[in-house]
């Protein structure tokens, strides 16, 4: 392979102090040829000529004043071949008759009087050095292009003429592109720092957007280094919001990474009038790092809205090139409560009335049609668990008790707002949805990877509300489903999940609504017909089928039961670590060791999951910050 071949080596008198500077052998090449052009196939660069241009380009010439400064194996950029390539110092990311231009230019630059336009020309400046580097690759067009969001030595090297790129930059930025931009002095404001310690004004921003680091996708201050050096102002890294094992000062673990976007949410947060929006356009392939954005997001006190993808068309190289890697970004949209919602919940918190009166709010908030192809798209925030999730969240990052259970609230969401396509909306918003809804056919239904337990009761949800169907008719599909089954997660048989989550028809009795609408509407023969038809009974015995409300209540509070006797052998066993074990089990000890505030028990058992697992898991990291920050109350 390419990476372990040895690269040849160059030794080179260094002009400014006579030591000697060791390269990787770089031999210059023509390419292209055209008959065009003037030049013939059979043309080649002879050696005298290979000489001349070696001599030209290659040995150090004196820099006087060159911005010169070390880069060393610290540097997470530094993996990326630096060390193959013998990169010592900023001088070492440029063949040399480029460095010396590029120092020319810079002198020139500093010797404008005008200080507008010399901040102009700085600026058009560190647009090509890039270009001008060692970074620059040549393209099969026969361009060169740097690979962005990685420092990168290619093995075919494009040499830039300085010059020129820098002339034509003037031409394109000064006299079409700040040209054509009114200049205004109070029409904006831009400021540079730290997010996550930035004085703004509170309540005063409409709209915030937010496209923040990616946990290690990226190392922004490390990107910076080249015209950092000309500029000689370099990034502070201690407030950098990355994930970094380098062996320097600023290696950051995920949970320095959490802490520094969670200040920076808090700033938006405070600085956003009530009511208002935030939008996190977010890229990364680790669910660990997702979490920790989702939950630093609503630990800064902002609700979650609704989450979708967004297709750039254009791929960056690790999308394009690594194993695993997300294809399309996500877009979180999130909304700073009103500050009437904020005081009600102050004097109901922890009562059934706070609990609908956010739901009420939080509904108005979320979109109520969407429609992509002709088909409407199903918005997974109006889903009767989502609803449950963010309300569970909104209490949890609020220190208080969550008052009712999933089934009191799956009750009570069905008695308190209309139903539509397996969403949920307010009385004045369904009548928009009812007439919109009329202009398209289909519904198009959300895709659900089973995974666990909890995915697998909504994958069922969502088979058995569409058809109530027999156990011989969901087993194949389910073994299908669950090929994603996680390591950690304790495999459970179709009829377990079936038992404590649905119900079947016996035959013995009516023949349930559930059941008598899909017979009815799917069978000919079978239409018209009374509920104790001895026909429509044959037909419907032994089916599964998603129960009302409340029924589910019922058959909740056995499940919970169930889990609860689990979390119990969990707590109490002398393993250091779970390796395989039920996640609902833990999700629903956590919640009712913070109903009684035994914030002790759910650090404990917290530390007997996985890492990785705890990380993942939003609803368990939910719980488990929140018991670090409170486990004082509880002792």
């Amino acid at each position: 392979m390419k990476r372990s071949l040895s690269r040849p080596q160059l030794s080179i008198s260094d002009g400014s102090d006579g030591g000697i500077t060791k390269y990787s052998k770089i031999e210059p090449v023509l390419l292209g040829l055209s008959e065009k052009r003037g030049y013939s196939n059979e043309d080649n660069l002879t050696n005298e000529l290979k000489e001349e241009l070696f001599k030209r380009h290659m040995l150090e010439p004196e820099l006087i004043g060159f911005p010169d400064y070390p880069l060393d194996s610290g540097w997470e950029m530094y993996r990326h071949g630096m060390g193959k390539h013998f990169v010592k110092t900023h001088r070492h990311l440029y063949i040399p008759s480029n460095a010396a231009t590029l120092n020319k230019i810079w002198s020139l630059i500093q010797n404008v009087s005008s200080f507008e336009l010399r901040n102009k020309l700085r600026w058009i400046f560190t647009n090509i050095v890039f270009r001008c580097s060692k970074f620059n690759r040549r393209l099969p067009s026969g361009g060169g292009a740097p690979i962005t969001g990685v420092l990168y030595i290619p093995s075919m090297i494009r040499q830039e003429n300085p010059v020129a790129l820098f002339h034509s930059r003037i031409e394109m930025v000064l006299n079409k592109v700040v040209a054509s931009i009114p200049y205004q002095l109070n029409s904006s404001c831009i400021q540079t720092g730290d997010l996550g310690t930035l004085n703004l004004p509170k309540d005063v921003v409409d709209y915030a957007f937010i496209d923040p680091p990616f946990g290690s996708n990226i190392y922004y201050a490390d990107m910076n280094f080249l015209w950092e050096s000309w500029l000689s102002v370099f990034t502070d890294r201690k407030p950098e919001a990355i994930i970094s094992d380098r062996a320097l000062s600023e290696k950051k673990s995920m949970e320095d990474y959490g802490k520094l976007m969670f200040c920076s949410f808090n700033t938006l947060r405070q600085a956003l009038k009530p009511g208002r929006w935030l939008t996190v356009e977010f890229h990364n392939s680790s669910n660990t790092v997702w979490n920790v954005i989702s939950e630093s997001l609503q630990r800064a006190g902002f609700v979650v809205a609704d989450v979708r993808t967004l297709d750039k068309k254009q791929k960056s190289f690790r999308q394009t090139t690594a194993a695993g890697a997300v294809k399309q970004d996500l877009i979180i949209s999130a909304y700073k409560p009103d500050s009437g919602l904020e005081k009600r919940f102050r004097l109901i918190a922890q009562t059934e009335d706070g609990v609908w009166d956010f739901l009420r709010s939080h509904l108005k908030q979320l979109p109520t049609f969407v429609s992509k192809d002709g088909q409407v798209e199903v918005i997974a925030e109006r889903k009767n668990y989502l609803l449950f999730d963010r309300m569970v969240a909104f209490h949890v990052q609020r220190g208080a008790r969550v008052p009712i259970s999933a089934a009191e609230f799956y009750q009570g969401l069905t008695q308190r707002f209309p139903e539509r396509d397996g969403m949920y909306f307010l009385s004045e918003q369904v009548a928009e949805y009812d007439k919109k809804r009329m202009t398209v056919k289909d519904v198009l239904q959300l895709q659900l990877i089973v995974t666990d337990e909890s995915s697998a009761i909504q994958w069922l949800k969502q088979q058995l509300t569409r058809k109530p169907q027999t156990f011989q008719e969901l087993h194949p599909q389910f073994i299908r489903e669950i090929g994603g089954w996680q390591k950690h997660e304790k495999p459970l048989e179709l009829s377990q999940l079936l038992e404590q989550n649905f119900l079947r028809y016996d035959g013995i009795e009516e023949v349930p609504s559930q059941i008598h609408s899909y017979l009815s509407t799917n069978f000919r023969d079978l239409r018209k017909l009374n509920k104790d038809d001895p026909a429509l009974i044959a037909k419907a015995k032994n089916r599964w089928y998603v129960p009302d409300p409340n029924k589910a209540g019922d058959l909740e509070k056995l499940r919970e039961r169930s889990l609860l006797k689990e979390f119990e052998e969990y707590r109490a066993t002398k393993q250091k670590r779970l390796k395989v074990f039920r996640l609902e089990a833990v999700r629903a000890g956590f919640k009712k060791a913070w109903q009684e505030r035994d914030y002790i028990t759910i650090i404990e058992v917290a530390d007997k999951v996985p890492e990785k697992v705890l990380q993942e898991d939003p609803k368990l990291l939910m719980w488990y910050d929140q018991a670090l920050t409170r486990r004082g109350e509880g002792l």
